[in-house]
């Protein structure tokens, strides 16, 4: 079984991220389309260093979620709730849809309200905050969709 399904929507599910999808992981990490609007073009991500790295951040007290197509399993992207401060009730969301024939679906503003549920109900957070660049649209669109107010 590769995919667990941890938060289960109406056409998505979140699960705990896998290392046999590492190479999927590499080519996105490695797509300037993907990583201009995550702040992460200025790196160079080999198959071995993410793989080490997704077995690194696994485990308990991780909240970092392969995003799956339920009508094939198909992994489409990655989430996360991280920078968690539980004493004060805070976390960061962070997204990407990896390929762009995902994108603008509502895959997107799904997953979003998956993380916020598990954040709220279940690890009893009381402020979920994120950031955007200006120039992310389609993003900035799933955010407010979803009910995020821009502070700042």
């Amino acid at each position: 079984m590769k995919y667990c399904k941890k938060l289960v929507g109406e056409r998505i599910y979140l699960s705990p991220r896998s290392s046999e999808d590492a190479e999927v992981y590499t080519k996105w990490m490695n797509d300037f389309d993907v990583t201009d609007k995550i702040n992460s073009s200025c790196n160079v991500i080999s198959l071995e260093s993410e793989k080490a790295w997704l077995e690194k951040n696994s485990g308990i007290g991780n909240y970092q979620f392969a995003i799956v197509k339920q009508e094939n399993d198909e992994l489409i992207g990655n989430c996360s709730l991280h920078d968690l401060d539980l004493i004060n009730g805070r976390a960061t969301v962070g997204i990407f849809i990896g390929d762009k024939e995902n994108r603008g679906k509502g895959y997107g503003s799904e997953t979003v309200e998956l993380l916020l549920s598990y954040g709220f109900n279940h690890l009893n957070l009381n402020n979920i905050m994120l950031t955007v660049y200006s120039f992310n649209e389609l993003a900035i669109f799933c955010y407010k969709k979803v009910g995020f107010k821009e502070i700042g």
